[in-house]
């Protein structure tokens, strides 16, 4: 009887041991994400500095991202070009006042510039990039992402490849105008919904590789990433041509708030894969921003710094 309760109680003993070992692993790791985030939250800084975070969002919201504590903030590119001079002025004074940066901005061509389909004008196109990027540029933005669905997308019974050479010959003119100012276009990938031409970190790579231009990169949005189920390893083969990455919780493109609301885990283990330091510009809605804007920035520190400590 002894012969057959022995390997029994040992292989039971064994399984309640590593159980045990599991669960001390288990509450050591819980223990090490609460710490991080409390010290995150204490600290009101970034404790991983080669990565900054962002707000995207409107001139009218500056104060709020200031006060919220996020590193700088990410403007508008077509509501920067479109003010007059004085209160392009205004806007710069503005920013110096309460210190907060522009690294990097967004939305980029309004949608009545076309860059594809019949009713193409080369004229118009460069003569607002010129402003734009000239504004943008003395406000300290090195990095200017290019979703513009509507000014990209090609119309019904255009025909696709033509669209594509269209937008491959403006970034080939856009290309040299950025270089001038010290700026790199990241070109973002936009789901079906949004444009019919570069759907996918995956097209994007090809884009950038047709392009050829240094200062022709993308931007990974990770909401835009997730709506079309791309694969992470998608990442990696693009990880030398990410110079920014928008980011929100793709369930309802909300702040991003808790490690356990969405697998966020490949996404930051991929971005620790790839090397990247450059900034991450929070693109998402809040029903109360003063409270959860710094959560959400609390979060984010800790996620990459989590995954860096794996």
């Amino acid at each position: 009887m002894n012969k057959i309760v022995l390997p029994i109680f040992s292989d039971r003993a064994a399984r309640r041991a590593k159980a045990r070992g599991t669960a001390r692993g288990l509450a050591l790791r819980c223990f090490v994400l609460v710490s991080l985030a409390m010290i995150f939250l204490a600290a009101g800084k970034s404790d991983v500095p080669d990565i900054r975070i962002g707000y995207c969002g409107a001139i009218n919201q500056i104060d709020a991202v200031k006060a919220a504590g996020f590193d700088y903030i990410d403007l508008r590119t077509s509501e920067v070009a479109a003010l007059s001079d004085a209160d392009y002025a205004q806007l710069a004074a503005k920013l110096k006042q309460v210190g907060l940066p522009v690294l990097d901005t967004y939305l980029f061509i309004p949608g009545n510039i076309k860059l594809t389909g019949p009713n193409v004008d080369k004229d118009q196109q460069m003569a607002y990039v010129r402003l734009a990027l000239d504004r943008v540029s003395k406000l300290g933005a090195r990095v200017v992402a290019m979703g513009s669905g509507p000014a990209r997308s090609y119309p019904d019974g255009f025909p696709k490849d033509q669209a594509y050479a269209q937008l491959v010959d403006f970034c080939k003119r856009l290309g040299p105008e950025a270089r001038a100012r010290n700026i790199v276009i990241a070109i973002e990938p936009l789901r079906p919904q949004e444009s019919n031409l570069i759907g996918s970190l995956a097209e994007g790579l090809d884009f950038i590789n047709a392009v050829n231009d240094p200062n022709i990169q993308l931007n990974l949005d990770y909401y835009q990433f997730e709506m079309v189920k791309e694969d992470p390893r998608d990442i990696l083969k693009a990880g030398d041509h990410i110079v920014h990455i928008h980011m929100a919780n793709p369930n309802g493109r909300v702040l991003p708030l808790h490690w356990n609301e969405y697998n966020y885990n490949p996404l930051f283990v991929a971005l620790r894969d790839i090397g990247y330091h450059g900034e991450i510009g929070v693109e998402a809605t809040s029903t109360d921003f003063a409270k959860e804007a710094p959560e959400s920035i609390a979060f984010l520190r800790f996620a990459i710094a989590f995954v860096r400590q794996e």
